[in-house]
């Protein structure tokens, strides 16, 4: 009797296994990339609180289309961005978005990228790499429109002092120049390039001094500052490339005593820069959208993990626009910040391996 039922239940189960297996393995074999997750790095050029919104960015691109994130933020310049790649080609990386510190002399590791895996930049461009796409702002385009909030700080004319962490970035020297050429009205031309060490560079309204580079020193940044303020009687504007460098340089300036007297223009949404844009202690910004640098970065590179080249823009260039921030716009920008920030984070979808420690700017 039980070997009866035995059997009979046997029976019954059997071709109902045998459509569940066949039904799993329809779905794998129809649609193999279906569970596939591609595995792609998002590279910072340094430790910033800039790029909390990047990572936000691609965290949120990596659940929404399906994919690991690997963000790795190198906190020792170019040796430190090397090893990450590097590390991650041995692992077998799907591809890998990077923003390089010094592309005239990172060659040989931007070409091992390309060659071995998908390889876009972002934030700073290589345009002579293997690079399948750039994502970011036209650096010499908001070069102008920080030349632009000089203009309007100091309508009448006058000294300018410019502050960079570095010019070895095609990012930093673009912004220069165009900060440059804006103030003495020159045609645009991203090709054009005024050397620091050719020293005072004057137009008719505006006379840059010089530009100073700190190496991602802060203590470096401030003294620099200091010495500007010191140096220059008739100094009427300091302009800050990088994110760190306005919140120095104001404090040069307080210590001074010479708030208002000496205009501040900043680059970036640093918090404190925001805040003294609210004071009216620094005129304005031009801010980036480094949320946007982290999303499409993801989802380009999922995309081309999984075959589809038409997530790559025809001329190779997907451009995210900058804006200009002044007493007016900045309390909004500011709630549109905390905003981004106060959203829930994507839950089990990155491998977070270098969190943000610092204030330095891309």
């Amino acid at each position: 009797m039980s070997s009866t039922l035995s059997r009979t239940a046997l029976m019954v189960a059997m071709p109902l296994l045998c459509l569940l297996l066949s039904g799993c393995s329809q779905n794998s074999s129809d649609n193999p990339e279906a569970d596939a997750r591609p595995k792609v790095a998002y590279i910072t050029n340094g430790i910033a609180s800039f790029w909390t919104f990047a990572e936000k960015g691609a965290k949120d691109a990596a659940q929404e289309f399906n994919a690991d994130v690997n963000i790795q933020m190198p906190a020792n310049g170019v040796e430190d961005q090397k090893r990450i790649c590097q590390d991650l080609l041995a692992q077998g990386i799907d591809g890998i978005a990077i923003s390089p510190i010094d592309p005239d002399n990172q060659g040989d590791l931007l070409t091992e990228i390309g060659q071995r895996t998908n390889m876009i930049t972002h934030d700073s461009d290589a345009p002579g790499s293997e690079r399948l796409c750039y994502i970011g702002m036209d650096n010499y385009t908001a070069g102008r429109m920080c030349g632009e909030l000089v203009k309007e700080a100091m309508p009448e004319g006058g000294s300018v002092m410019i502050f960079v962490g570095r010019l070895g970035q095609a990012n930093s020297r673009l912004r220069r120049q165009g900060v440059i050429d804006e103030l003495l009205d020159r045609e645009p031309d991203e090709n054009r390039y005024d050397e620091p060490s050719a020293g005072v560079i004057k137009g008719e309204k505006y006379t840059i001094l010089d530009t100073r580079t700190d190496g991602f020193d802060f203590g470096k940044a401030k003294a620099q500052a200091q010495d500007a303020v010191a140096k220059y009687d008739d100094l009427g504007c300091m302009v800050g490339l990088f994110a760190y460098n306005p919140p120095l340089m104001l404090d040069a300036v307080r210590e001074a005593g010479k708030v208002g007297k000496i205009k501040i223009v900043a680059f970036d949404e640093h918090d404190r820069s925001l805040q003294a844009i609210n004071d009216k202690e620094i005129y304005g910004t031009v801010v980036q959208n480094p949320y946007k640098y982290g999303y499409e970065s993801v989802r380009v590179l999922a995309g081309l993990a999984r075959g589809d080249s038409s997530v790559i823009p025809e001329n190779k260039i997907l451009y995210i626009p900058a804006r200009q921030i002044r007493n007016d716009n900045v309390a909004a920008f500011q709630a549109e910040l905390q905003r981004l920030l106060s959203t829930e984070e994507s839950e089990g979808t990155t491998n977070v391996v270098s969190e943000p420690a610092g204030d330095e700017s891309p």
